[in-house]
């Protein structure tokens, strides 16, 4: 199950990147020779006009090959013209990029059929109240529900959360209703420390309750789906950017990190929670990939594009052995990291740890 699920999964990210090369080369009038799922040998192929379309053997991968990017095949007067190399810089920079963010624009196209469709959201109903803390001190009880803080109307239990984790020490004045009534309490969250999810440490506020653990299906308007879609993607290419400096820093350890082992687990945990599950995950992957992918790195599609922006400055192109020493290093950074990746994953497959 976790194979299969892997596969499709990688199948999808894969072929969506490609296709984003592959429309926008079309498009701007580069012959593409071929569009292939996966790297080595063939597995079946097909010729469909000027492209050969292929599934190859090694899943981790696809490309798609365009005329003129192998500078070593000399290419006649009538070919120049629908030559990538021979494109010019802002044509390039377009195919180049529009694999990644076909990527990330996918899993933002899944988040809006989801919000659209309905996802599980936490009902901010108390399901336990924890002594001695300031919930049990003001007289909250179990089955209580909080629908108001401050003059705001309450939901859902993150919004609720949300609030009084931003109030350390500050008064809130919460509505909550109780067996057909409404009352109001007031209440001072406590300061307490905790550590966020790259291990650093904060002050947030805790009243001292958990959830019930009702929920209700929340289903989202075209508009609100649309913008909520959008801000989610937002956070989530945030968050991978973040994690990787704080990776860079030292701040979070690099037993972290996980690789195809990992994902191949995660896939097929994913799946057997259901199809919302496994999409979502789908569309977390392809955002932390597409955000990779445009990270300055030689070899990488970030790497190509931050040659076409020197380019573009010195109105020239860069030499092409300044360009393959290059790729030599980024492919050296590649590999290192994928030597590091397979070793916790493998790690943590011998151990029977999870990420910390």
């Amino acid at each position: 199950m976790s194979i299969l699920s892997a596969i499709l999964l990688l199948g999808i990210i894969i072929f969506v990147h490609e296709l984003g090369h592959f429309l926008f080369a079309k498009l701007l009038k580069v012959k593409v020779l071929k569009f292939s799922l996966g790297f080595g040998p063939k597995i079946i192929g097909k010729k469909y006009g000027d492209t050969e379309y292929l599934l190859s053997a090694v899943p981790f991968g696809g490309y798609v090959k365009m005329l003129g990017e192998n500078t070593e095949t000399e290419l006649t007067e009538e070919e120049k013209p629908f030559s990538f190399n021979y494109q010019p810089v802002w044509k390039r920079f377009i195919i180049v990029f529009a694999g990644p963010f076909f990527n990330i624009a996918f899993a933002a196209l899944i988040f809006f059929f989801s919000f659209v469709n309905g996802l599980p959201v936490l009902l901010p109903e108390i399901g336990n109240v924890m002594p001695d803390t300031p919930a049990q001190r003001a007289g909250i009880t179990k089955g209580d529900r909080i629908i108001e803080i401050n003059g705001k109307s309450i939901s859902q239990w993150d919004e609720m959360t949300e609030i009084i984790h931003n109030s350390p020490g500050k008064s809130l004045k919460l509505k909550i209703s109780r067996a057909n009534e409404n009352l109001q309490i007031n209440i001072i969250p406590e300061k307490k420390k905790t550590q966020n999810i790259f291990g650093e440490e904060k002050e947030i506020g805790l009243i001292g309750i958990q959830p019930s653990g009702s929920t209700m299906i929340k289903k989202e308007s075209v508009g609100e789906a649309l913008k909520d879609s959008v801000v989610r993607t937002y956070e989530i290419a945030e968050l991978t950017v973040v994690s990787v400096v704080k990776l860079i820093q030292r701040v979070l350890p690099m037993n972290t990190i996980g690789g195809p082992i990992m994902i191949v687990q995660m896939a097929g945990e994913q799946a057997s929670r259901g199809f919302l599950n496994f999409f979502i995950f789908m569309a977390i992957i392809n955002i932390n990939l597409g955000v990779i992918n445009l990270f300055p790195i030689p070899i990488l599609d970030g790497g190509h594009i931050l040659f076409f922006c020197i380019e573009a400055i010195r109105k020239k192109p860069l030499s092409e052995k300044f360009i393959a020493n290059s790729q030599k290093v980024g492919l050296a950074i590649l590999l290192t990291l994928m030597v590091i990746v397979f070793y916790y994953d493998i790690l943590r497959l011998i151990t029977g740890k999870q990420l910390p």
